[in-house]
């Protein structure tokens, strides 16, 4: 394997500090080129210039922050052993429990909510010399791709601040293309990492069910939501997947391993020549209606950059059959069971969001379920027959590029009517249903400079081949370098 270059130059202020990527601000750590303290003091700079305006992280420990920054840059000094992520600022998204930091769920009946110990993904990142600055945006109990609650208020587009920033790791995604923290987790169930990706210009990874742990946990045997990582580059997102990723005994579904394979990808030069890769090109998913927004630039920056790689790139639309029945009923009685207690008690305080899918699982039958999880489960048969002629699926992230911050939710798409705020999203829990890995990266930008990712999937339980061919393809395509301009404090460019 070839190692990436990581000759980087000290910046000369603070915005473009923060803009670095990730493993670059790492390796400026470990040649102690610049502190903890300068990192973190450069991305509070950058939440005080923009955060107002883009509302991307809601909660904040300034001070727990610098005593850890502190702390790493006096271990340092020592000539301790710093970990991977040693220096590097990061915010949890408002759905993981995080010992003795707010976490709401975005909802009003959690307002005051801190929990007594951390998710594993929260723990990991702390173990390997994270640190740990705040809390990220979500809708509430992270019900929708669009990012907006009661308590916060929406989190707005860096690239237009009268756009969504997609959700429901909205928040995160804002802070990072924002410049606002250098890594941050996410969730995944319908798109959540993988939407406000695309939206927001950066990269957002959904792994195989297993590959990160998710404990703790009261029902370990749900395979549809996964937790993961988001950064600005492909590396980056690596870099945070090898400390996430690894067998956790309190997860049943935990995949054994110990995350070295994405560390290395992290270090890696990327490829240059595609010429052995087979790629699918599907414009609509079988037959999903898609802006034409989001189709122009597809085919204008991604299909090119594929052709330049010497990919051979086939036209093809896979038959997701299945995908619809199967992830609906699957999703509605997960949240019934979940939140079923919340809605008999609370049904008033909660959103209509909530309660529609909540009523729709407390509605459903044994045979349902049962239906639900044939239908995934032929469906992902179909998917793996149809890998056997392809390496990596290739299709929108999204349906369409981000809508005003206004809306609930997007009520049609390319001229179809979307009967509820789950229609939009059917280009990212399509895959979602597979159980396939998958992820969006930066493509390009709308007519209008809004920013369009492209979806890469990969093989059953195939993340490393899947992360190298992204690495590929953001390399000769580097559009997640164009920075946000909208906000107040933002640059126009990198």
């Amino acid at each position: 394997m070839t190692e990436r270059a990581q000759e980087v130059d000290v910046p000369t202020n603070d915005t473009d500090l923060c803009f670095l990527p990730a493993t670059a601000q790492r390796e400026l750590l470990r040649r102690r080129a610049i502190s903890a303290r300068e990192l973190l003091r450069a991305c509070l700079s950058r939440i005080e210039a923009v955060n107002p305006v883009v509302n991307a992280i809601v909660t904040m420990d300034i001070t727990g922050a610098m005593t850890q920054a502190q702390a790493a840059d006096d271990a340092l000094a020592r000539g301790e052993e710093n970990g991977p992520l040693h220096g590097l600022v990061v915010a949890h998204k408002d759905l993981l429990p995080t010992k003795g930091m707010r976490t709401t769920f975005g909802s009003p009946l959690f307002r005051d909510f801190v929990p007594t110990e951390d998710a594993a993904v929260a723990a990991r990142m702390r173990a390997a010399g994270a640190i740990h600055l705040g809390k990220t945006n979500v809708p509430e109990m992270g019900a929708g791709s669009h990012t907006f609650n009661p308590i916060f208020g929406a989190t707005r587009n860096p690239y237009d601040t009268d756009k969504s920033a997609g959700g429901s790791s909205g928040g995160a995604a804002a802070a990072l293309a924002s410049g606002m923290v250098s890594l941050a987790d996410g969730s995944d169930l319908g798109g959540s990492l993988r939407n406000p990706a695309s939206f927001c210009n950066v990269v957002g990874l959904r792994s195989a069910p297993g590959r990160v742990s998710k404990a703790p946990l009261v029902t370990g045997w749900m395979t549809m939501s996964i937790v993961g990582a988001m950064g600005r580059t492909v590396a980056d997102t690596a870099l945070l997947q090898s400390v996430l990723a690894g067998f956790d005994p309190r997860d049943p579904l935990s995949l054994p391993g110990d995350g070295s394979e994405f560390a290395a990808i992290a270090a890696s030069a990327p490829s240059t020549n595609l010429r052995t890769w087979r790629v699918g090109w599907s414009q609509t998913l079988g037959d999903l209606p898609v802006d034409p927004a989001v189709t122009g630039v597809l085919e204008r920056e991604g299909k090119p950059v594929l052709a330049e790689l010497r990919a051979d790139v086939r036209d093809i639309e896979p038959d997701f059959e299945g995908a619809e029945f199967g992830f609906r009923t699957l999703r509605a009685w997960e949240m019934a069971q979940r939140y079923g207690d919340l809605y008999r008690e609370h049904r008033d305080q909660l959103s209509e969001n909530m309660v529609v899918n909540i009523e729709a699982g407390l509605d459903l039958t044994a045979g349902d379920i049962y239906d639900a999880y044939t239908a995934r489960t032929r469906l992902h048969a179909r998917m793996v027959d149809l890998f056997d002629g392809i390496d990596i699926l290739a299709t929108p992230t999204s349906l369409l590029p981000p809508f005003p911050v206004e809306w609930t939710w997007p009520r049609e798409v390319a001229g179809v009517v979307q009967d509820d705020y789950l229609g939009w999203m059917r280009a990212s829990w399509y895959v979602s249903a597979t159980g396939l890995p998958c992820i969006s990266v930066p493509c390009g930008f709308t007519a209008d400079g809004l920013p369009v990712g492209i979806q890469f999937v990969g093989r059953a339980l195939g993340e490393t081949d899947l992360l190298r061919f992204a690495l590929a393809f953001e390399h000769a395509n580097p559009v997640w370098r164009q920075r946000p301009h909208a906000a107040t404090g933002y640059s126009a460019k990198a």
